[in-house]
C-alpha cells in the first residue's frame, strides 16, 4: 500500500520574489539629457546659462554647453527640454530625526514629501535605528520614495538616559544598553561599543551629552579608527565647544551652543544648560565681536563643519528665561563670524513641518539663513548641497553637478540666487537618476503620484 503521506499532492513552492521597487534608481545605460538649463553647480560659482546635463543611470555623465550636444542630442538618450529652468544639486537636510519617536507611516510620508520637495539626502541624527535602517534601505533600493538616509548611533553619559526620548527609541529594550543608543563612561570598551554601533548600519557616532573632554576625544578617535564619521553637539557638558572641536569631530551641531566657549558661569551637565543660556547670550553680545574668532579659526583649520540649525531656535525657543528675545541677534553674530573665518556651514533643521505642509522644513531653514542671518543665496545653496554632502561623508560622490557624481538634481522654474524661495518652485527632483515630478505630488495631495 502506498503511504498516504508520500502520495499526497504537494503544493508548488512559491518563489522568493523580492519586494517591488517602483522608485528604484535609474539603470546604467538609461541616458537622459536635461537640455537648455541654467546651471547652479553647487560650488558657489555664478549661474551658467545654456547648459546641458547628461545622466547615465544613477550618475552624471556630462555637463556641457547645450550647443555641444547638437540638435539630436546624445544617441539613444531621452531628451528633457528644460529651457528657462534652473538646475542645481539635490538639497541635503543635515539634521533630521525621522525616527524619534518611531512612527513608520509618518516617516514615510515625510520622506515622500522631502524627495518631492527637492531633498535627496538627510542626516538622521539618532533615533530608533531598527526602524530607520529599514526605511533607509527601502528608499535606497526604491521600495518607497524618499531621500537617501545617513544615520548616526548615539553615545552619551549614563545620566542622560532617563530622558523620555531615549525610552521612545528603545522600546522593548533598556535605554543606554542598545547599540544605536549607548551609555558610555571611562570603563566602556570603546572598540566594542563603536563596532556595535557600526552593526546598526550607522555611518557616524553622535556624541551627545554628559561627557568630559577626554572621553569625547577617545570616542572620536576610536570611531575614526573604525571608519565612522563623528558628529557632536557643539557643547556636550562638561566638554565645551573648544573641547569638542579639539577632539576632531567632523560636524558640530547647534550654533547657539558655541556661546558656552566664553568664560563665565557654565553648566557642568547637559540638562542644566537652559538655566545658563540667557547669561551666555548676554556675555557674547557684550563682548568684542571677534571674541570667538579663535574657536572659529580652529574649526576652519580642522575642517570642522557647522550644522547651524538656526531657525530651530526661533521656531522652538529653548524656554530659558530671556533667551528667546536674544537668540536672533546671537545667531546672527555667530554665523557672521563663522563665515568671516571661513567655517563651512551646512543646513540642518532638527524639526519637520506639520504633516499638512506642502514643503519640508529645509526650505524654512534656507529662507531663515538668507532673510534673518544675512547669508547670500549662493552661500546658502552651497551649504545645502556641497557642504551637506561633505557632512554625510560624500564630498567626492554628491553635492555638486559634475561628471561622475550622483545624479541627484533639483530643477526649479526661477533663479534661487534672486530669491531663495524660488527653490520652492520645483519642476522635478532627480534622485540617483530617477525623476520625481512635483506636479504628481501636488495633484495626488498625499505625494503618491507616479514617477518616471
Amino acid at each position: 500500500m502506498t503511504d498516504a503521506l508520500t502520495d499526497r499532492d504537494e503544493p508548488p513552492v512559491a518563489e522568493n520574489d523580492p519586494a517591488p521597487t517602483p522608485f528604484a534608481p535609474a539603470e546604467p545605460g538609461r541616458v537622459t539629457a536635461y537640455r537648455g538649463v541654467s546651471l547652479i553647480d553647487g560650488t558657489g560659482g555664478p549661474v551658467r546659462h545654456g547648459m546641458a546635463v547628461v545622466t547615465d543611470g544613477p550618475v552624471i555623465e556630462a555637463v556641457v554647453p547645450d550647443a555641444d550636444l547638437g540638435a539630436a542630442g546624445p544617441p539613444g538618450a531621452e531628451t528633457v527640454d528644460m529651457r528657462g529652468m534652473f538646475l542645481l544639486p539635490g538639497l541635503i537636510d543635515a539634521h533630521q530625526h525621522l525616527s524619534t519617536p518611531p512612527n513608520r507611516a509618518q516617516a514615510e510620508a515625510m520622506m515622500r514629501r522631502q524627495v518631492h520637495g527637492g531633498v535627496t539626502a538627510v542626516r538622521e541624527m539618532a533615533g530608533d535605528l531598527r526602524q530607520m535602517a529599514d526605511l533607509a534601505r527601502a528608499a535606497l533600493v526604491g521600495e518607497i520614495p524618499g531621500p537617501d538616509v545617513h544615520c548616526a548611533a548615539l553615545m552619551a553619559g549614563p545620566g542622560f538616559f532617563d530622558d523620555p526620548r531615549t525610552h521612545q527609541v528603545t522600546q522593548g529594550a533598556a535605554p543606554g544598553a542598545v547599540p544605536w543608543m549607548q551609555a558610555v563612561d571611562e570603563d566602556t570598551d570603546l572598540p566594542l561599543a563603536v563596532a556595535a554601533a557600526r552593526g546598526t548600519g550607522a555611518v557616524a557616532i553622535k556624541i551627545y551629552a554628559d561627557l568630559d573632554a577626554s572621553l569625547v576625544a577617545r570616542i572620536a578617535a576610536e570611531a575614526h579608527r573604525q571608519g565612522m564619521l563623528v558628529w557632536a553637539h557643539a557643547a556636550v557638558f562638561p566638554a565645551l565647544p573648544g573641547d569638542v572641536v579639539a577632539a576632531g569631530v567632523d560636524v558640530v551641531s547647534h550654533a547657539h551652543m558655541l556661546v558656552h566657549d566664553l568664560p563665565g558661569d557654565r553648566p557642568g551637565a547637559y540638562r542644566r544648560q537652559r538655566g545658563h543660556l540667557a547669561d551666555a547670550y548676554r556675555r557674547l553680545l557684550d563682548a568684542p565681536v571677534d571674541v570667538l574668532d579663535p574657536l572659529f579659526g580652529e574649526m576652519r583649520r580642522r575642517g570642522t563643519i557647522l550644522d547651524a540649525t538656526a531657525s530651530l531656535m526661533v521656531r522652538m525657543p529653548s524656554g530659558a528665561p530671556g533667551a528667546a528675545e536674544l537668540a536672533p541677534r546671537v545667531l546672527r553674530r555667530l554665523i557672521d563670524r563663522a563665515r568671516h573665518a571661513g567655517v563651512a556651514i551646512c543646513t540642518g533643521t532638527d524639526y519637520e513641518t506639520s504633516p499638512g505642509g506642502r514643503y519640508p522644513s529645509l526650505h524654512d531653514e534656507l529662507r531663515f539663513l538668507v532673510r534673518s542671518m544675512g547669508m547670500p543665496p549662493h552661500e546658502v545653496i552651497r551649504a545645502a548641497t556641497a557642504t551637506g554632502a561633505a557632512a554625510v561623508g560624500l564630498r567626492d560622490a554628491a553635492g555638486t553637478v559634475e561628471p561622475g557624481k550622483r545624479a541627484d538634481l533639483l530643477i526649479v522654474e526661477a533663479d534661487p540666487h534672486e530669491d531663495i524661495d524660488n527653490l520652492r518652485r520645483i519642476v522635478t527632483t532627480v534622485k540617483r537618476g530617477r525623476r520625481y515630478e512635483r506636479a504628481d505630488y501636488d495633484t495626488a495631495g498625499t505625494g503618491e503620484g507616479s514617477t518616471r
